[in-house]
């Protein structure tokens, strides 16, 4: 029986069968220097002792299902009740206007765009989007909205710790989801970088062939290349990078997710 100040006995989650589980299974969450930044960004408001409880749930496969949109991430986590408890973990995606500054910074140099491809989020993105007065990463807890359905008063609970942590592995998997949490998934970002860097191409070139000339007035140049490549640094990226691009398929061995299995042969 609870007190006037929301206290509840200690109970015990009702145990699921196909929950979301966390590869890690003892010490820290998070492999990639992003994720890594994730969780230290949180554990600097002050939730350190409030995430750890959260291991647990997130180790045991209490969350249920886990989607990340813009400016939102809800979830659904099997708690001691028949019920589950909702979750959502609200960041204010960017607007047209400041989405705009960045892919035309980034369009600068094809040294990003490449990272990206191979599944890898360049560390100096981050001073990238503060050059543009934005952070991609939560700066302080007013950035974040905590919601979830459960009766405990604290913030985080341990339903959203366990959904921090196996965000944090999400973005590991696909870095391209904490730039998805921000407002640009994965297909809508690499079309505008492209369509900046062809339009960054200038208009009275003689050798770019006019977009909208009729096809028989430009067989001589139909194959030439429309826009120059940029040199970039070769991309060093790691063996297992493909599988970071890999969407999620629904197939598993021995419980673990498809491309978990596939990473050691990888690598």
């Amino acid at each position: 029986m609870s007190d006037w100040r929301g206290w509840y006995p200690p109970s015990s989650p009702i145990r699921v069968e196909g929950g979301i589980k966390a590869r890690s299974k003892r010490g820290g969450i998070g492999e990639s220097w992003w994720s890594g930044r994730f969780i230290a960004v949180l554990e600097s408001f002050g939730m350190g002792s409030r995430l750890t409880r959260g291991k647990n749930y997130a180790r045991r496969g209490q969350v249920l299902d886990l989607r990340v949109e813009a400016g939102s991430v809800t979830a659904d986590v099997q708690g001691s009740r028949p019920r589950p408890y909702r979750v959502r973990i609200g960041l204010s995606a960017f607007g047209k206007a400041e989405w705009g500054q960045v892919i035309e910074a980034l369009s600068q140099d094809a040294w990003y765009t490449a990272k990206l491809l191979a599944g890898e989020m360049p560390e100096e993105i981050v001073g990238l989007f503060e050059s543009l007065g934005l952070n991609l990463f939560p700066a302080k807890s007013g950035d974040l909205t905590m919601d979830c359905s459960c009766p405990d008063w604290s913030v985080p609970c341990k339903h959203l710790a366990a959904v921090f942590y196996l965000l944090a592995e999400r973005f590991d998997e696909d870095p391209f989801e904490v730039l998805g949490w921000r407002g640009r998934d994965r297909e809508e970002l690499l079309d505008a970088l492209s369509a900046a860097r062809v339009g960054s191409v200038p208009a009275d070139r003689e050798d770019v062939p006019d977009p909208v000339a009729p096809l028989s007035g430009c067989l001589e140049r139909y194959w030439d290349m429309p826009a120059p490549v940029a040199r970039a640094a070769p991309v060093h990226a790691p063996a297992e990078a493909l599988l970071a691009q890999l969407p999620p398929i629904g197939l598993a061995v021995r419980r673990a997710p498809l491309a978990e299995a596939l990473r050691a042969a990888y690598r």
